[in-house]
């Protein structure tokens, strides 16, 4: 009996071999791509078919390889000569853009068959990055364009985009000139917003840089060779990214400065310093300094106390809020985060007037944004009731300018 049970486990063991051989593999799909040839559509119904027969699972690298380059890939993007090759693959085909969706649309129909490839496919384009090198400049381009149209359909993750990060590519230039050809590609079919949306989702929006050597990253830098390279969105895309860590950091400091109850003074002179050096708008900045100083507290959860504790807390720090408040835009960008905020925050629905009110007596917000902010600009959020909080208000403010108004008259009269 242990002989047959040896005899069945040598005949399993030789057709197991056969099954999981390479080679054999290779020479199937080869075999299939010749027939099928450029008809891409057989190719697919071809790679649909066979994946009932062939083990995909465990070949999925030799797959993508003849799918792009011919034949299997030796380390560093060379192809292995010792087995049979195909000219029906990416590398071989048209170097256009409507070659390129029609080869992603191959893939696409494959990775939506077969699932479990999802993840095989998205390592083989991280490999076929890295061996940029080892490419010809048709073949990197026809990479670049195919790999735009997969990110673009999210059929891969941007997280690939970290092999382009690797110290060789990026020494000699080859990330940065990739990268362009890829965001070509990847702008041709969708808008900046979709393609920053991929790009925050897995935390790329702040490594792009990374694709020049760190003696060269620099948003100046980098916004200069995309525009140059005819992409300024995304050139502006990495200005903003920058200036959005730029604002972030300086909050962080300005809390930093608060909780160790650094003298008002010195506070001031260092944000003014640092909206220079960062060249951040006032706007951004009275933002900024809003969301500080009121999280910088303990707030009551009574309302009749809390606006008590508001209008104590912001009179402390009125100075602060009237450096940055200079133009008509940012009064109103700050009454638009008073609003906000009161209507964020439940129990200050009723303090809105008296914080305005405050800030109106303290200098920081003058006439003119007030009304504009009542008539035309005010949010929706509670509208109705702040609105009708400032009512008596605003009155007051027309009356008083009409007053003032009728006395310059007189003057002028005289």
């Amino acid at each position: 009996a242990s002989q047959v049970n040896t005899l069945q486990h040598y005949d399993l063991s030789t057709d197991e071999k056969e099954r999981f051989d390479p080679s054999q593999f290779q020479e199937s799909i080869v075999l299939g791509l010749n027939k099928s040839g450029t008809d891409l559509d057989a190719v697919a119904k071809f790679l649909d078919a066979s994946g009932g027969k062939l083990d995909y699972r465990r070949y999925a690298e030799t797959l993508f390889d003849i799918l792009v380059a011919g034949g299997m890939l030796a380390p560093g993007g060379t192809l292995s000569d010792d087995m049979t090759c195909t000219d029906f693959c990416l590398f071989k085909a048209q170097e256009d853009m409507e070659t390129m969706q029609a080869y992603a649309k191959v893939f696409n129909k494959l990775i939506r068959r077969y699932k479990y490839l999802e993840k095989g496919f998205e390592e083989e384009i991280k490999k076929l990055l890295l061996f940029l090198k080892g490419f010809t400049e048709s073949e990197q381009n026809k990479l670049a364009m195919l790999t735009g149209i997969l990110l673009a359909n999210s059929d891969i993750s941007a997280s690939i985009l970290s092999s382009l990060f690797n110290e060789n590519l990026v020494k000699e230039g080859v990330s940065a000139s990739f990268a362009v050809k890829l965001f070509k590609s990847w702008l041709s079919e969708k808008d900046i917003g979709s393609v920053a949306t991929s790009l925050r989702k897995v935390g790329m929006d702040n490594r792009l840089m990374e694709v020049f050597p760190a003696n060269k990253r620099s948003c100046e830098h980098f916004s200069q060779y995309f525009t140059n390279a005819g992409l300024k969105e995304l050139a502006d895309f990495a200005k903003n990214q920058e200036s959005i860590g730029a604002r972030k950091k300086l909050q962080k400091e300005l809390q930093e400065q608060m909780s160790r109850g650094d003298p008002l003074k010195d506070i001031i002179a260092s944000m003014l310093e640092e909206t220079k050096k960062n060249n951040i708008s006032e706007q951004n900045m009275i933002g900024l300094i809003w969301s500080s100083v009121m999280s910088s507290v303990e707030w009551n959860k009574k309302e009749e106390l809390v606006t008590e504790q508001a209008i104590k807390h912001l009179k402390q720090y009125s100075p602060l809020l009237k450096t940055f408040t200079s133009q008509g835009l940012s009064e109103l960008t700050l009454l638009l985060k008073i609003q906000e905020y009161c209507y964020d925050n439940i129990h200050f629905m009723k303090a809105f007037q008296k914080i305005v009110l405050l800030l109106y007596k303290e200098d920081v917000l003058s006439e003119e944004p007030i009304l504009k902010w009542y008539n035309e600009a005010h949010l929706t959020k509670g509208k109705s009731v702040f609105l009708e909080q400032m009512k008596k208000f605003v009155e007051w403010l027309k009356n008083a300018e009409e007053a003032s108004e009728s006395e310059e008259e007189e003057e002028e009269a005289d």
